[in-house]
């Protein structure tokens, strides 16, 4: 706190609701897509149909869509002459979850779908021959995945705490309701307070730092209960 203070940054409210906000933004985003990425990826790798080519490639087009480009997406469809205008979403923080779930979501259905097509053939073949039901594959091909949807997960939540462009478009950047810790330092940039953006960006990383660490702490727990 007295590094913070003696260079000028002042830890009040609006900082701490700010950060409170891109968390919960981070979590509640990466929560959604994994539900949607991960099974996305795992059937399209299972199943075969005519026109699985044309759905792969753009699913890795749209992981790398531009976050700007999804966040324009989103405004369009939640502005009041769009087709959800209706629902009044837009500069809420509902319409910053969906603009993440947008960027999000291929990119964790692109790296499952990868992770399970280099995985499952061989977890299938052994399943097969000690007589596992559908049920019983399944879950054996989550539990030989597991570390790698781990990195999933991680890579997706990094990709939503540390993304601006969409949430200043859809959120609109607002005090005390929209507002996130990238949109803050890019305001902070924009006011010419660099010392408070740069500090606020180190506390971004150090966030994200600790996240990783207790995802790590978690898998290697997990990990030692199943070996005893």
């Amino acid at each position: 706190m007295g590094f913070l203070q003696s260079i000028g940054f002042e830890i009040n409210q609006e900082i701490f609701d700010i950060i409170s906000l891109t968390i919960k933004l981070a979590v509640c985003s990466t929560f959604v897509s994994t539900l949607l990425g991960i099974p996305f990826g795992m059937l399209l790798e299972k199943t075969d149909f005519f026109g699985k080519g044309i759905i792969i490639r753009i699913n890795r087009t749209l992981m790398g869509l531009p976050p700007v480009v999804a966040g324009l997406l989103v405004y369009l469809l939640l502005m009041r002459k769009g087709w959800f205008g209706s629902f009044n979403l837009l500069f809420t923080f509902e319409a910053m979850i969906i603009a993440q779930v947008v960027i999000i979501t291929p990119i964790i259905s692109g790296m499952s779908y990868t992770t399970s097509r280099n995985i499952a053939p061989q977890v299938r073949n052994f399943a097969k021959s000690m007589g596992a039901n559908r049920r019983q594959t399944f879950f054996l091909l989550l539990k030989e995945m597991k570390n790698d949807l781990y990195f999933i997960i991680v890579t997706g939540f990094g990709r939503s705490i540390s993304e601006v462009g969409a949430v200043m478009i859809v959120g609109g950047n607002i005090q005390y309701k929209t507002r996130t810790m990238t949109t803050a330092i890019s305001l902070m940039r924009n006011r010419g307070d660099y010392s408070e953006a740069i500090t606020l960006g180190v506390m971004l990383l150090l966030i994200s730092f600790i996240i990783q660490c207790i995802v790590d702490i978690l898998r290697r727990c997990e990990d030692k209960n199943e070996n005893y």
